[in-house]
């Protein structure tokens, strides 16, 4: 069975959900036989490409938030985070960018095998040690510990090779009824929107599951019927 989940790498919500769907795929009875898959859903490419801005500034800007507003906002998905495992979980004392190269980087990383690794790297480069993610130099330090060929990941980034399939991973979540990140899809068949709870995404996952392995009932015929006292075969017809 596939998981999918679409995902920005500098949404809260988004690192947040993709936790979630690890802790309820860790939970699930059958995890041994669900393939995980990162998608890129980039939100960031309107942002400008030489420069970062603070998430307070970005807060003030597009939400009109103060200070206190601000960290009202982020507090919240910080304490949610630590309750559930994630800590640190730095939102407000942030920067955001441009994240078109950084997708063109995880996409990299998938078609080299790392899916998984490389998604679990960026975010926790990001939101746990709060270090940018958006130039060329920050993607090629991540390249290194994730043990890619750092030079081959130079020429396909500066190449741009993978810009098509990260556009193709976002045409498909939009097929699929995405309006935002982070977005989940189980088996090809049930999407969900937002940072499901991992309860909710474990639910999921056994619907899922037993739809796509409905139990079959047979005739009793001869079986043992068993008692409270031991069990006896049937007498035949």
């Amino acid at each position: 069975m596939k998981v999918e989940i679409w995902a920005e790498v500098t949404c809260p919500w988004c690192g947040l959900g993709s936790h979630r769907v690890d802790r309820a795929v860790e939970r699930f009875e059958h995890s041994d036989e669900v393939e995980l898959v990162h998608r890129s859903l980039p939100l960031g490419g309107t942002l400008p490409t030489d420069r970062t801005i603070t998430v307070r500034e970005v807060l003030l800007r597009k939400y009109g938030m103060n200070g206190a507003q601000a960290e009202a906002a982020t507090g919240r998905i910080e304490t949610l985070a630590a309750s559930e495992g994630l800590s640190p979980y730095r939102v407000l004392d942030n920067v955001v960018g441009n994240t078109d190269l950084a997708h063109e980087f995880l996409a990299h990383a998938t078609a080299q095998g790392r899916n998984r690794e490389a998604w679990d790297t960026i975010l926790d480069t990001y939101f746990g040690r709060a270090e940018p993610v958006f130039t060329l130099d920050d993607l090629l330090r991540l390249a290194g510990e994730l043990g890619l060929d750092r030079d081959l990941t130079r020429r396909v980034l500066t190449d741009r090779r993978h810009r098509s399939q990260v556009q193709e991973d976002v045409r498909r979540a939009q097929r699929l009824g995405a309006t935002g990140a982070p977005f989940t899809v189980v088996d090809g068949r049930y999407a969900v929107p937002g940072a499901q709870s991992s309860d909710a995404l474990l639910d999921l996952l056994r619907t899922a599951w037993d739809e796509a392995h409905p139990v079959t009932r047979t005739p009793a015929g001869h079986a043992p019927v068993c008692a409270p006292d031991g069990c006896a075969v049937p007498a035949r017809p």
